[in-house]
Formats: C-alpha cells, sequence, structure tokens
C-alpha cells in the first residue's frame, strides 16, 4: 500500500513541481530569483528534495513539512545549526514580509550547544537519506531539475544576485516609510519613479485602477519632502480628499507631517494666507496640502498657491483636469509635475488632452495596463459574462429617431477630410443628440428585469455582490425587485440615508447584494467583492475600464471574480458616419477586449459575431467614446 501511494505521489509531486516552476518565471518580479538559484541547481551548489508528512502509511497531501533545520560546517569542522520558523520565501525574508525568528547554535561555544548541532545534524540526514520514520523524501524529478537547469543557461548567480541587491536597494529608497520599511514599490512602479526622475521630475503614469499608482505617487512625495519641497496634492471628489490623507498617513509614518484640506468644507485655506504658508518654500516643516480639483480651479486659489521650483503638484485622475473649468490649475507653474490616470487620454476631447500633457510632459514608461496587471498577479483573475439586453419598441424607436438626426447634423457640418471626432468636438448640437441617445441606452428598461434574472439564477447566500446601476431611478427599481423576492439587498451611493462605512462593513462581513451608483468610478475600492453586475452603461470608455478593473482588486481569499455585465443592443444596422461614434458599438468593442483577458475567452464569441453583422471592425473603434465632465458626482 505504501508502495502504491508512493507511487501516486510522484506523479502528483512532479506534476505540482513543473507547474510551480512554470509560474514562477511567468512572474516579471520573481523572474531573476527564480534564474539565480537555477544556476545554483545547475552548478551543483545546491540540491533539492521534497518533504511529505505521513499520516499512519500515506503521505498527508494537505499537511505542510514546516520544520526548519539548517548545518553550516567549515573546512576545519566548525558547525553552526539553526532551527526556527523562518520561512526560505520572500515573505519570510524581506524587509517588509512577516515577522519570524530562528535559534543559532555553534559547536565550539559549550557542550549544551555542541550536543544541539549535533542532534540537529542527525535529524537533517535522517531526512536527507530517507531514514525518519513520519516524512516522505522524494528526489527532486530528474524532468523537472532539467528544465530548471536549461533556465540557468546564458546566466550567472553572482551577477543575478548583484542586480537583485541593487534592485532591493532601490525600492528601498524609494520606500515612503524610510525607519521600518513597511513597504516598497514594485518593478513597475519603480521603474515609473526613475524614469519620473530622468523626465525631469514631470510626467503622467499611464497605469491601470488596483495598480498601485497612488502608492507609487507616496513614494514621490516622501521623496520630494526629504528634499524640502512642498507638496499640493489634487483630487477629483472629496472621497478622494479623505483617502488621500488616509493613505499618506499609513504610509509615511516615520516623520511628522502637517495637511492642509481645501474643499468639501474645509475652507481654512481661505483666510490669514493659510494657502501661501502652506505651500511656500520651507526647510523646517513637511507639508502637504490636498485640494478638490473644482476648488482648485478658482482663481483664488490659482493666484494664492506660492509656486515655484520647491513644489511638487500630484494630480490624481489627472484627465479631470482637461475639462475647460480645470484648466485652470494649469497655471500654477510646479517645478515638479506628477499626473495619474488609468485613462490619461480624454475621450473626443483631443484639446484638453494636450493641455495636460503639455503641462505634465506626456506618458511615462512604462504604461501599465490592466491586461498587465492581471498577468503580473495585481488584480485578480476573473470569468466574464457578457449578457445582451435589447431595447423596448419605444426605445428603439427613439434611438433611431436621434440617429438619424445625428446623421443630419453630421452630413450639414461635414468638410472634405474632416473626421467624425473633429465634427463632433466642435459642434455642441450632436454632442447634446448623443448624450440624449446614450441616455436611450443607460436607462434601458430591460436592465432591470435582468438584475432579477441573474441574481435569481446565481447569488448565493453569503457571497458578495454589486449591482452596479446608472441613476438613482435604475437602482430604486433594482433594489425595489431584490427586495420584494426576498434577496439580502441594501443600496450603497452618495445621497443615501444612513452611515455608508457601516453599510461597507456589513457588507464586508455578511455579504449580500449591494445596489450601487457610481461607487466603481473613481475612488471608492470594496475589494472584498467577489461577484458583480454592471448594469451601467457609459460613452465614455474610462468608465468602463474603472468599473470592471475596481472589482478585480486583490482580496485575502479571493481567487477569482466573476463579472456580468449587461451590453444594450438596438437591432437597428448602423451607418458609417455613426458607428465610430455609438456608444453600443464603442462598449461592444470594449466588452470584446475585456473578455478576451478573462480566464473564459470564448465568452464573447457572440460578441464578435454581432460586430461583424454590423459591419464593424471591433479593434478599431475600442478607444471610441466622448468625456463625460458634466455628468459626475464629483462637479
Amino acid at each position: 500500500m505504501t508502495e502504491g501511494y508512493s507511487a501516486i505521489n510522484d506523479v502528483i509531486v512532479k506534476e505540482s513541481l513543473a507547474k510551480e516552476l512554470e509560474e514562477l518565471f511567468s512572474l516579471d518580479y520573481l523572474t531573476k530569483p527564480s534564474r539565480a538559484l537555477a544556476c545554483l541547481v545547475a552548478e551543483g551548489i545546491i540540491d533539492i528534495k521534497i518533504a511529505v508528512p505521513k499520516s499512519g502509511m500515506e503521505p498527508d497531501l494537505e499537511r505542510l513539512f514546516h520544520d526548519k533545520v539548517g548545518i553550516f560546517t567549515d573546512k576545519s569542522g566548525n558547525t553552526v545549526g539553526f532551527r526556527g520558523s523562518m520561512n526560505e520565501t520572500f515573505q519570510g525574508l524581506s524587509d517588509n514580509g512577516n515577522f519570524e525568528s530562528i535559534d543559532v547554535f555553534p559547536s565550539w561555544a559549550d557542550v549544551r550547544d555542541s550536543q544541539r548541532v549535533k542532534n540537529a545534524t542527525n535529524y537533517f540526514e535522517r531526512l536527507w537519506y530517507r531514514t525518519e520514520p513520519n516524512v516522505l523524501v522524494y528526489e527532486f524529478p530528474e524532468a523537472v531539475k532539467k528544465n530548471l537547469v536549461d533556465k540557468s543557461n546564458g546566466y550567472d548567480w553572482r551577477t543575478l544576485v548583484k542586480e537583485i541587491s541593487t534592485s532591493i536597494s532601490l525600492s528601498k529608497r524609494w520606500a515612503p516609510n524610510k525607519r521600518n520599511v513597511l513597504k516598497t514599490p514594485r518593478k513597475h512602479q519603480l521603474t515609473a519613479l526613475e524614469n519620473w526622475v530622468k523626465n525631469g521630475r514631470h510626467g503622467i503614469l499611464e497605469h491601470a485602477t488596483g495598480s498601485g499608482k497612488t502608492f507609487t505617487a507616496i513614494c514621490a512625495i516622501r521623496d520630494a519632502l526629504d528634499r524640502k519641497k512642498s507638496v499640493l496634492v489634487l483630487v477629483p471628489s472629496k472621497e478622494l480628499l479623505r483617502q488621500w490623507k488616509t493613505e499618506i498617513e499609513s504610509n509615511i509614518r516615520d516623520i511628522s507631517v502637517r495637511y492642509l484640506m481645501c474643499g468639501d468644507g474645509f475652507n481654512s485655506w481661505k483666510s490669514n494666507n493659510t494657502l501661501q504658508l502652506w505651500t511656500r518654500p520651507s526647510d523646517k516643516e513637511h507639508k502637504i496640502t490636498i485640494a478638490i480639483m473644482d476648488t482648485a480651479c478658482s482663481n483664488q486659489f490659482v493666484k494664492t498657491v506660492v509656486d515655484g521650483t520647491h513644489l511638487l503638484l500630484v494630480a490624481d485622475e489627472v484627465h479631470r483636469i482637461g475639462s475647460p473649468a480645470r484648466q485652470n490649475i494649469l497655471n500654477i507653474d510646479a517645478g515638479e509635475r506628477l499626473g495619474l490616470s488609468a485613462t490619461p487620454i480624454r475621450y473626443g476631447d483631443p484639446n484638453g488632452t494636450t493641455a495636460i500633457f503639455d503641462y505634465f510632459g506626456g506618458i511615462v514608461p512604462p504604461v501599465f495596463s490592466l491586461e498587465d496587471a492581471i498577468k503580473s498577479d495585481v488584480l485578480t483573475k476573473y470569468y466574464y459574462h457578457p449578457l445582451r439586453v435589447y431595447l423596448t419598441d419605444e426605445e428603439q424607436e427613439a434611438w433611431q429617431a436621434i440617429s438619424k438626426e445625428i446623421s443630419r447634423l453630421i452630413a450639414l457640418s461635414k468638410k472634405p477630410g474632416e473626421s467624425i471626432g473633429s465634427i463632433i468636438s466642435s459642434n455642441p448640437k450632436i454632442k447634446i443628440k448623443l448624450l440624449a441617445r446614450a441616455r436611450i441606452v443607460k436607462q434601458a428598461t430591460n436592465k432591470v428585469g435582468l438584475a432579477l434574472n441573474v441574481i435569481n439564477r446565481y447569488y448565493k447566500s453569503g457571497q458578495k455582490w454589486i449591482v452596479y446601476c446608472d441613476d438613482q431611478a435604475q437602482l430604486r427599481a433594482v433594489l425595489s425587485l431584490l427586495l420584494q423576492y426576498g434577496f439580502d439587498a441594501y443600496e450603497y451611493h452618495s445621497e443615501m440615508v444612513g452611515d455608508r462605512n457601516e453599510t461597507l462593513n456589513y457588507f464586508g462581513h455578511n455579504g449580500g447584494v449591494l445596489v450601487s451608483i457610481r461607487c466603481l468610478d473613481e475612488g471608492v475600492d470594496i475589494p472584498s467583492t467577489t461577484h458583480a453586475l454592471i448594469l451601467a452603461s457609459s460613452k465614455n470608455p474610462r468608465e468602463f475600464i474603472q468599473r470592471r478593473g475596481r472589482i478585480l482588486r486583490k482580496y485575502p481569499g479571493k481567487h477569482f471574480a466573476q463579472l456580468y455585465d449587461a451590453i444594450v443592443m438596438p437591432e437597428k444596422n448602423f451607418s458609417e458616419d455613426e458607428v465610430g461614434n455609438s456608444i453600443v458599438m464603442a462598449e461592444l468593442s470594449r466588452a470584446i477586449q475585456f473578455g478576451e483577458w478573462a480566464e473564459n475567452p470564448s465568452c464573447v464569441a457572440d460578441l464578435r459575431i454581432i460586430a461583424r453583422r454590423y459591419g464593424v471592425n471591433y479593434r478599431d473603434i475600442k478607444d471610441g467614446g466622448l468625456e463625460d465632465d458634466d455628468e459626475t458626482e464629483f462637479d
């Protein structure tokens, strides 16, 4: 029986190690350490065996061999032994990893330590030579070992270790907390910070939602404070005003920082030269001003800020500054500038985009997309379920009437060689019509029934679902229907009655169905969410990307996310003039792209068929859309 179990276990060990090896080399931040290990194995410096505890006679694959024992011996026969809890893993060894300890004993210190060395040596040898009765020890499979050794070709472990050490040193230098390094930037963050410095400390980070843009900026802020700079942080909403202060406080703990809050009732900046005092040069204090953009774009704010080479300006969701009113912020002459956005280009607004890029100095490489974040294990892997919803007859008629009017206006306005996007951006009448047509899709009646059908079919008690709605009317209709059918459903939005934080706490502990609007766009994180149904349609690609990306944030025990996505489809075909500007076609295109990154990429096969039926090359229009500055709660 033991031999039979052992034969089965050999196969399991081999398959598991092969998979583990593949994953090690697929993770960017582990490639060099893994290759260094491969070199050490290839040179015979390290040999590996696998220990599995036994339960009775058979190996117990549910238990871990967790004992830590090591022996070091020099040429003279002097020996040092150790035992303890410390893992030979990143979490066990890194500065911002676990709290671990080991007990070390030399053979020459005294009789007691000498005996402990002998005991440890005997125990290790019993394990190594497979005579320890309660543990099964397996040789490292030759096929896996050969694969590992092949990874060492062309590399030297000494060079790799130096490169790894340099990277660790650089990470520590950029860490926002210096005395006790709690957290260091990842590779994409580190590279971006170094490139930002090379660009004269000017630039925009185009990093996906959930990839750590805020932390990267806090690293830059700490660096600025150490260089005696004043810091001005601009945010698009009142929620982010408080969230940024909390994030900075939790990451910069080893120095005293004073904060000035501006906007949402914080008005002290207006009197007694307070804003001037906070933004002027200072060698004595660390000062950070955090302001809502709609406050910061006022003439009073812009004229009061003491600008110059001493000032670092950080703009979160930097695309928001490109709206006509907020562009006044770009008159602040800050010596150092850092913009943050998952999607910094303003859709359908080339002038606003140019203004932002000219001020901040363009995109700082590397771009870190949503796809990159998922592949790098920064965001959770997901399954995607696009669900088609059709307009009612009345909605279809309204859609077609507005579409004809849009086509007529485009035909009247079009000049030889002029693009559709250029016509729309310069013609307010067409923009108004596009908004009216988009509203039909957003408020499609059949979305409410779809919500009930999906929850009825897939929801299980204790799960954490978000149903993301377009507006208050849709939210009330969905919430009422779910409550009527006995689901544990409740609302979450900025205008709700009651404590929003308590609502999130209840959701975190008990699960249920959270029916919400706008919480997934900019600023609010609900990372424990495992399932989401998105009813909200948008003419702005950014909202599509942010809503779906925010659901993918990592959370303990959350291995996959399940996303159900309502894609509204009018049944009428589109003329060429309309295709590039259709909210439906643009959202269909982005749904196909999002589905291709999912664990079930075949989910969008029928959407591709629909795109072909309409004569649409979905890859050509995936970045189409319009900015939505006038319809946001942040204004």
